[in-house]
């Protein structure tokens, strides 16, 4: 391509002149191509590739030279020789003559310029050249990475590093290429090439080491092999990327959420690395916001801005705290460098002024936040003051924007503080909006039958029972709590701008009051901001949902009485009520997930402390903020957590943790523990303290006391012999957890009530047992676990998608006569093949072909474009130049249900009739292909719609006409038959026919058209055989028998004789010409039939092989046409036919014409039966197939860079 011109200052220096002339040089890069240049050429190519040179994407230039000058210019390069060829001859015929005009070299020079800048600008016109993010440096790597690993421009490349790759023990030098999908690795070093692409979602375990001999390395593992780079400039980016994109690939396989580039990122700066590409801007503003959102419990669209060092007035203590402000688009927040010193969430919602007050020396650059519940936040230590004030400007004009579209239809969005103070007694001063107002202050709507009573408040209230014996010292204590928060929420602030430090912490672990927890589960969770945001959400749902029947709701309906059955709020239809349209509004709001065990449980206790949206809400942060994915089908978040408990109690509790694997008990009392939060194996009382920590704190509240229960049983449990002893162990130790200030009479417990009569455990305080969980396990960080998280998940999800693989070899084995090495191999390559689709585009939505919901048979699913990649692979009628149209014939006959879509089973029953079927079903399958309404004619909306035709009724003729042809069969097959084994095959069609009359006397007729498409499969399916000659003969033959026999069908299907003047009036509405003058001959001297031209005669007859058994020259057989007919015109073409056929005009008595003839038809016996009068087309369908062979050459065939396919964790072998 042209480029603008660079001065150059050695032009011969790894470069070789390959033409010259007075003005330009076209030179090629020493060490590309074949003639290598010795050693130099060599060391060139190697360090063009440790030194990252575009020369190496391209390896050819021209250069510009005045004659009397000494500085070179380059103006071209091309990655071909073609190219820069082109650019030369261009340049040769339109300047080499004009610049001999000029005197002046300066003018040459400057010409020559101008003319380059000018075809660059032309083309950038023309092309729509549209500017984009990306350097110059990193589109050379996009170039060099394409074409190094044959990837098309669907994939994306984020990075890439310099590095070593570990081939045995030999290191290699080279380069890492991240893309979206794919892990790759190209060295070169001497002459000796090496490639690796692995694709992400074949990743195991990717980790980051060190060893004695190699201090830092990082490890990608597969199911094959593991893979070892080492010294990286920067191996913690590198890493950190690489997690991202196996996360974004799990994903994937997870829930079809594939990854879509940001293009509202900022531009990049000038100043930038050069080698940072869009792609990987656009993945660390990810990784930032992630963990922006989980620090602060922001909703999940929330975007960081950005952040910066910054100090904060705290008025509680009066003193300056030295952290980080985050700016985003809704959100202010703030985060001490010192942990858990102190927090701040400030809603732009809730803002009302922002200034920047007088700089001092004690008070540099400060910066006031004024809220609606009068609240004032002083920031000062700002480095870019004025531009953060813009900022925050712009997002707050943003926010009104948002208010006041939100206000129209939903009237007040917020109330103000007085009004929540006065009205609901709350603690929050951003309360959502109230649509209307009833007498006690609470929102009424019934959005169910009227007869069924509607929660309009925390179903606890309503049922809380106090005797007056009951005034005792717990309430009393009670009181005292409720006090101290109060007198905390006032110096500390109220709502979600409350300052939280250590002693919010220290108040939460003492126990939240009963009146207060709710409120406080909001505000702790950061649901509050979402249920605000979203005013009348719930409403809609609720009322889109019921009445609504589904799988899900179904399975709601089933475990409604089972949640918190001994609580006497779930004892009437109230509180069911309330259950059911909470579980039931937000399976519709996320189908993905729907309703799983144990939301019943979780969500019964939400509602028991807040209302109905305020509890919706809660499930909302809890399942997809705060739980992720542990309430879907296969409860994945749950296993990772489980995983994440086993290495957490190896490191805490190495002494118990052989002796539990050995038993088996964590992955056991891990899933029960985490889903229900302990609510399902403690006392409510107790639990219920759990649950205030855990909205607190997170998930690291719930590994802290999981490992605390398994320290204070540690003796017990190292005694036990099996998996039921331990559990006894643990289960008498969690009933005997105890809240001793609980002010609620006291609740019987399920699990207790099941546990043996044994002696019960001491009672434990449920308050000790957290404080204890603090002091001995509390150094468990968040972000500590969300790196192991990701280990654990890429575990997880490859052992699930193994075992989806066993149980779908294991449904279809007994079906197929394949074995179960080959279906696991087949399976894997199905796999792929959806997977790459899913890569590089495949027509339909990912969602529709890969829904892991599904069945198992029916989670991955190709369309036609997969399909044909995977017929020309492993079909053994396959081959490259005419495989389309017969693949896409097959597609149509699998794909049963008509949605365009196969599943692995249906790919199985057709493949395994082709490997391993009898003759007779290979036909059968063949026959059925072409009886297929076309679609270039009939056009069906589905394949569906063709299957129809397999049910059509017998028609009269067909029946009529069976006794005339069984004697035409039996007569035709004794002529030709010479051989007696061939009765072996007409005894088992006898045979199959009378068992079963209905498989081939059912199948339709097959019409002329048809027929003509089944001859030209037959000759594509037969281009590239050993036996192509012999087998072309064989055809003609048969084609000649079952021409003969349609004519003759035609005699007893027609209801009488006709006249030779109504076959010439018909001939002439028709324009047909006689029968003795066909329109076109296709010559006999003709090198190619497929040159040949049009066969005017539909039905031209065939010589016989006595008749032409002479010519040695030319082959013994003529054939009809087995190219395509024009069905506009209803004209006939000679294309395909074998090299060697002659086509000649038919001399026979039996009437033709020059259209598709209607009454023309044969039948499934008669072509099985001229079939099998031929023996090279019985040994061609009875041929074995050598499926392991075939699933071989796919992989390797996957291994040379086919951009359509792609194989994970392969190597190309070097090359000298």
């Amino acid at each position: 391509m042209w480029i603008n011109p660079e001065d150059v200052l050695l032009a011969s220096a790894l470069w070789i002149t390959e033409r010259a002339n007075p003005y330009f040089i076209l030179q090629k890069r020493k060490g590309h191509g074949d003639g290598g240049g010795g050693l130099a050429g060599l060391l060139v190519g190697t360090m063009d590739v440790v030194l990252d040179s575009s020369a190496r994407v391209a390896p050819y230039r021209i250069l510009y030279q005045t004659p009397d000058s000494l500085v070179y210019w380059i103006i071209a390069h091309g990655t071909s020789r073609k190219e820069i060829t082109e650019h030369w001859e261009w340049l040769e015929h339109n300047l080499l003559q004009t610049l001999s005009i000029f005197e002046n070299e300066n003018d040459i020079t400057t010409f020559v310029k101008g003319k380059v800048q000018g075809i660059i600008a032309e083309y950038n016109k023309n092309q729509e050249f549209k500017e984009d993010d990306d350097t110059d440096k990193f589109k050379e790597a996009i170039a060099k990475f394409r074409k190094l690993f044959g990837m098309p421009e669907e994939e994306k490349l984020v990075n890439y590093y310099s590095c070593s790759y570990w081939k045995g023990k030999v290191p290699r030098q080279g380069w890492l290429y991240l893309s979206i999908n794919h892990v790759c690795f190209y060295s070169y070093l001497l002459g000796k090439e090496a490639k690796l692409v692995v694709r992400w979602a074949d990743i195991t375990q990717l980790d980051k080491s060190a060893t004695l001999l190699l201090p830092e390395v990082i490890r990608v593992s597969t199911r094959a092999r593991h893979h070892l780079f080492s010294v990286f400039l920067n191996i913690n980016e590198t890493f950190q990327l690489a997690e991202q994109l196996a996360n974004i690939a799990m994903r994937q396989l997870l829930d079809n959420k594939g990854f879509e580039q940001d293009r509202s990122l900022p531009k990049l700066k000038r100043k930038s690395p050069q080698k940072v590409s869009a792609l990987k801007r656009d993945l660390d503003a990810r990784a930032k916001s992630e963990r922006y959102r989980a620090l602060f419990r922001l909703p999940k669209d929330e975007k960081l801005d950005g952040h910066t060092d910054c100090t904060l007035w705290t008025p509680f203590n009066k003193r300056h705290i030295l952290g980080q402000m985050f700016v985003s688009t809704n959100y202010i927040c703030f985060n001490g460098k010192e942990e858990t010193v102190c927090s701040l969430i400030i809603p732009l919602r809730e803002v009302t002024i922002v200034e920047k007050a007088d700089s001092s020396n004690v008070l540099p650059s400060p910066l006031s936040i004024s809220t609606k519940n009068r609240m004032t936040f002083l920031f000062a230590n700002l480095k870019d003051r004025d531009f953060l004030v813009q900022r925050i400007s712009d997002f707050l004009q943003q926010t009104t924007s948002k208010i006041y579209l939100e206000r129209e239809p939903t009237g007040s969005l917020t109330s103000s503080d007085d009004e929540v103070s006065s009205q609901l007694g709350s603690l929050l001063s951003c309360s959502p909006p109230r649509s209307s107002l009833g007498s006690d202050g609470e929102r009424q709507f019934n959005l169910n039958d009227s007869s069924v009573p509607t929660a309009t408040q925390a179903l606890m209230t309503m049922y809380r029972r106090r005797s007056p014996e009951e005034f005792n010292p717990k309430l009393a204590k009670e009181f005292l709590k409720e006090q101290a928060w109060k007198n905390h929420l006032t110096e500390y602030g109220q709502g979600v701008c409350m300052y939280r430090t250590e002693k919010t912490k220290d108040l939460v672990l003492q126990g939240i009051p009963e009146n207060m927890r709710g409120e406080l589960w909001l505000l702790f969770s950061g649901a509050i901001n979402e249920m605000v945001t979203h005013p009348g959400y719930y409403e809609d749902l609720v009322e889109k949902s019921m009445g609504q029947y589904n799988l899900a709701t179904e399975e709601i309906e089933r475990d409604l009485h089972r949640s918190l059955p001994e609580h006497p709020a779930f004892q009437n239809e109230m509180g069911i009520a309330a259950l059911r349209r909470v579980l039931t509004a937000y399976a519709f709001r996320n189908p993905n997930i729907g309703y799983c065990q144990a939301m019943n449980i979780v969500t019964s206790v939400l509602l028991l402390y807040a209302k109905e949206e305020e509890a919706f809400w809660l499930l909302v942060a809890l399942c997809e903020r705060m739980l992720p994915d542990y309430y879907n089908t296969r409860v994945v978040g749950a296993l990772v957590d489980q995983g994440v408990f086993e290495e957490l109690a190896r490191e805490y509790v190495p002494q118990l943790y052989d002796c539990m694997q050995d038993l088996g008990v964590i992955s056991t009392i891990s899933l029960s523990w985490f889903l229900t939060l302990f609510l399902s194996v403690m006392p409510f009382e107790s639990a219920v303290v759990v649950v205030d920590c855990f909205f607190y704190e997170g998930i690291k509240v719930i590994f802290q006391l999981a490992l605390s229960v398994l320290h204070a049983n540690i003796h017990q449990l190292l005694g036990c012999k099996d998996d039921g002893e331990a559990m006894t162990v643990l289960g008498r130790y969690l009933d005997s957890v105890t809240n001793k200030d609980s002010t609620l009479p006291p609740i019987p417990h399920l699990h207790s009530l099941l546990t043996d009569n044994g002696e019960p455990h001491p009672e434990v305080d449920i308050f000790k047992l957290v404080r204890s969980s603090y002091e001995k396990f509390g150094s468990i960080r968040a972000d500590v676990i969300e790196q192991m998280r990701f280990k654990q998940r890429l575990r997880v999800i490859q052992t699930i998608e193994d075992t989806t693989k066993r149980n779908v070899v294991r449904t279809i084995v007994t079906e197929t006569p394949f074995g179960i090495d080959e279906l696991e191999e087949l399976f894997v390559l199905f796999k792929t093949e959806h997977l790459t689709s899913c890569y590089w585009g495949g027509g339909t939505n990912l969602s529709e072909r890969h829904d892991p919901s599904l069945p198992y048979l029916e989670q991955y699913r190709i369309n036609v474009e997969q399909f044909r990649g995977l017929f020309v692979l492993l079909f053994p009628w396959a081959n490259e130049a005419h495989s389309d149209p017969l693949a896409a014939r097959f597609f149509r006959l699998l794909d049963h249900n008509g949605d365009a879509l196969i599943n692995f089973r249906e790919f199985i029953s057709g493949l395994s009739v082709l490997c391993y079927g009898d003759l007779t079903d290979k036909l059968k399958i063949l026959y059925k292909m072409h009886v297929l309404p076309d679609v270039s004619t009939d056009e069906p909306d589905s394949a569906f719609e063709a299957t129809q035709y397999f049910f059509e009724d017998i028609t009269p003729e067909t029946s009529m006409g069976n006794m005339k042809y069984s004697y035409n069969i039996h007569y035709l097959i004794a002529i030709k038959l010479q051989t007696s084994d061939y009765r072996h095959y007409l005894k088992i069609w006898n045979q199959d026919s009378k068992s079963n009359p209905e498989s081939t006397k059912n199948l339709p007729k097959l019409n002329q058209g048809q027929f003509i498409e089944l001859c030209k499969t037959l000759y594509s399916m037969f281009s590239e055989d050993l036996a192509e000659q012999e087998l072309y003969h064989a055809t003609a033959t048969v084609t000649s028998l079952l021409l003969e026999m349609g004519e003759v069908g035609k005699m007893f299907c027609c209801p009488g004789p006709r006249s030779q003047d109504h076959e010439d009036r018909d001939r002439d509405r028709e324009g047909c010409p006689p029968p003795d003058r066909p329109t076109a001959d296709c010559s006999e001297d003709q090198s190619s039939p497929k040159e040949a031209g049009t066969l005017s005669s539909a039905a031209a007859m065939l010589t016989s092989d006595d008749e032409t058994k002479d010519d040695t020259s030319v082959s013994s057989y003529s054939v009809l046409s087995a190219g395509s007919h024009e069905l506009d015109d209803n004209k006939l073409q000679c294309e395909d036919i074998a090299d060697d056929t002659v086509l000649v005009r038919s001399h026979g008595s039996l009437p033709h014409s020059t259209s598709i003839d209607k009454d023309w038809a044969i039948t499934f016996e008669q072509f099985l039966a001229s079939v099998l009068t031929e023996h090279a087309l019985v040994q061609y369908f009875e041929k074995p197939v050598d499926m392991l062979a075939r699933i071989t050459n796919a992989k390797n065939m996957r291994k040379v860079g086919r951009t359509s396919l792609s194989f994970s964790d392969y190597e190309i072998s070097l090359s000298a």
